[in-house]
């Protein structure tokens, strides 16, 4: 199986430094370019073949945000995840709307951002579990929902698979899922992919982003 390759990109030398030696310590991970802002990172996805981009949020000249949204309309097969030092500050829900795969605090341990690196490889989304439950909070509590986008996915979706994005919704694992619903993880499993597959998303993290942005679900649901 060949390594993961991955791009470090923040403003700081010493944060590169650090995560350039992480990267480099696993065997089955290849550091193909370092960027210090959002320019170089788009140039360097640009120019090579990029699986996973750590990517800071706040960086002179071009942004975090703004290289994530280049990057993954570009190059939809390149996960990004951020890394921002302040818990779910400003920049990460417009982060993971801009299509970031994962949001991770820069002081998470090592191998916690080494399995994010093959979390989001393998299609996954990752959020840090200390802010997964205000992520949530925070886009329910968004004025803005899409009630024509709620009922173009309830005509997209067959029931089992409406219910099954209202689970992803809550933030739960694919077994906890499956034991509410009293199915096997294989089968959640499954019915999560056509889901995805179906709306045209990422990964779970976009399906909750989706899910209370068009108000599915939150504290008034439309739709």
């Amino acid at each position: 199986m060949s390594a993961i390759r991955v791009v470090v990109v923040d403003d700081q030398e010493l944060m590169r430094s650090a995560l350039r030696m992480m990267v480099e310590s696993q065997p089955d991970l290849e550091l193909v370019g370092e960027a210090a802002d959002g320019h170089e990172a788009v140039a360097l996805v640009r120019a090579r073949r990029v699986d996973v981009v750590l990517m800071d949020l706040r960086m002179p000249r071009m942004d975090g945000i703004q290289a994530t949204a280049v990057v993954t309309a570009e190059q939809p097969g390149c996960r990004v995840i951020a890394l921002t030092t302040f818990d779910l500050d400003e920049y990460a829900l417009p982060a993971l709307r801009a299509g970031a795969s994962g949001f991770l605090l820069k002081d998470a341990r090592s191998e916690q951002i080494v399995d994010a690196i093959r979390t989001v490889h393998a299609g996954h989304g990752v959020v840090a579990p200390s802010t997964t439950r205000r992520l949530i909070e925070h886009v329910a509590t968004t004025p803005y929902a899409d009630s024509a986008r709620a009922a173009e996915i309830r005509a997209a979706l067959t029931p089992r698979e409406f219910e099954m994005l209202l689970e992803l919704a809550t933030g739960d694992s694919n077994r906890e899922i499956a034991g509410r619903l009293h199915l096997s993880e294989a089968t959640v499993k499954t019915h999560v992919g056509q889901v995805l597959a179906k709306l045209g998303l990422r990964d779970r993290v976009q399906a909750v982003v989706l899910a209370y942005e068009t108000g599915l679900v939150g504290p008034h649901p439309r739709g």
